[in-house]
């Protein structure tokens, strides 16, 4: 669906049409209208754009500086490993929604600042998982036969532990997706994500919610669109776990 929104959508998304607000769904409309005649569909289309962008950036912006910082932690001495893990200690001692609306609240609202504010939550999670799987795959016998050759520790990292745990940072990616949706929605919802007159999820379930009432699809059609969004990225990381785990491969 964001992608078809990238060369059609029935309506432009941003169009009013005041004399045509709170229709009903229709052959016109296959989901009326909202408040101000724009067309719900249209809407429902961009904004998966708007979300999934934001969320796949903040994704990638987590992954980027954890898996390093991760690998940093799990190949350095005591010091480097400690001075990691306690920051993400801290990191998680605050709550991620509420991290992400202080510093959106902070730095303004926004599309970038709502890629940073969750980009920054996914950064000690990303860490996490990688100093923990890469410690791991560190005490294998293969890695012990490669440092005795003479291979260096970053050369050990990049060659051997790294594409041993490409799987479990597949699989974590698609679940911190799936939040980093429901963040970027909760951060739309109330006003500091995605800025009007680009469409979002959030920001639709946040101008229905006035309309509940009178028109309660316009909130039912977008509740509907993230839930099956967040289902299905965790489905896809269920999958992925059990095609690159091979002792899932069995089953």
């Amino acid at each position: 669906m964001a992608l078809v929104s990238l060369v059609w959508t029935p309506y432009p998304p941003t169009r009013i049409d005041i004399l045509h607000r709170l229709a009903p769904p229709s052959a016109t409309h296959w989901m009326g209208t909202d408040p101000f005649g724009r067309d719900v569909l249209s809407m429902l289309m961009a904004g998966a754009r708007s979300t999934l962008l934001v969320s796949l950036i903040a994704v990638a912006v987590g992954a980027g500086i954890g898996i390093p910082l991760g690998a940093l932690a799990a190949a350095s001495g005591r010091w480097i490993d400690q001075a990691v893990m306690r920051t993400s200690d801290l990191a998680f001692a605050f709550p991620a929604l509420l991290t992400a609306v202080m510093i959106t609240a902070l730095a303004g609202p926004g599309a970038a600042n709502a890629m940073l504010a969750i980009g920054l939550f996914n950064i000690p999670v990303f860490a996490r998982i990688t100093r923990g799987a890469a410690l791991t795959v560190r005490a294998q016998d293969f890695v012990e036969a490669a440092r005795a050759i003479g291979r260096t520790e970053t050369g050990i990292m990049l060659r051997h532990v790294l594409p041993n745990i490409a799987g479990v940072l597949l699989v974590q990616a698609t679940i911190q997706f799936a939040l980093a949706i429901v963040a970027d929605a909760g951060l739309s919802y109330v006003g500091l994500g995605t800025q009007p007159p680009q469409p979002s999820w959030g920001r639709m379930l946040n101008d229905a919610q006035t309309f509940i009432y009178r028109a309660p699809l316009l909130a039912v059609f977008p509740g509907v669109a993230i839930t099956l969004a967040v289902l299905g990225l965790n489905l896809l990381g269920d999958g992925l776990r059990d095609r690159l785990d091979p002792r899932l491969a069995g089953r």
